[in-house]
């Protein structure tokens, strides 16, 4: 029994499938006690890894984007911004305009959720298998121009334009 275990740790990791590795006896006493059929109980481990793995590349998108805080759509207040069109809102996030490469321009005095709607679509972009890349024009700017003082502003530009928002 041991022997067949370190086997099937051997493969797992060859495929690196690790949430299935880490939790192989909870994810079998799970199937077990529901009593799924071999292709259930396969389909099962492959669905919590996929999930585990979805969770890590939305994880990782995050922080590589730099965003100065997480903020999500659920945790935007329309009410208190009647100027926003919630359903505009909610068909920005498909993200079809990143898709398009369109630009989007969000504009208002301070403190109406601009920075916080920019944040939460980039979220939505990152889940949408999407690179994002958070930097205020202030930072962005003085980036730029300290990259052109020392002759290294094409790179810093060709940094800049390999997020795909």
């Amino acid at each position: 029994m041991k022997l067949e275990q370190e086997k099937l740790i051997t493969v797992l990791n060859r495929l690196k499938l690790k949430t299935i590795r880490d939790r192989l006896d909870s994810l079998l006493d799970d199937a077990a006690r529901q009593e799924m059929s071999i292709r259930e109980a396969l389909h099962y481990f492959c669905e919590q890894e996929i999930r585990n793995k979805n969770q890590k590349r939305i994880q990782m998108g995050v922080g590589i984007a730099k965003f100065p805080f997480v903020r999500t759509l659920d945790q935007f207040d329309f009410a208190a911004q009647s100027s926003i069109d919630p359903g505009q809102i909610r068909d920005l996030s498909a993200c079809r305009w990143v898709a398009n490469g369109d630009a989007l321009l969000l504009l208002g005095p301070p403190g109406v959720g601009k920075t916080h709607l920019a944040v939460a679509l980039g979220r939505e972009a990152i889940c949408s298998g999407y690179t994002v890349f958070f930097i205020s024009a202030a930072a962005l700017l003085t980036q730029l121009v300290k990259s052109h003082q020392d002759g290294k502003l094409e790179e810093k530009i060709t940094q800049f334009s390999k997020p795909k928002l």
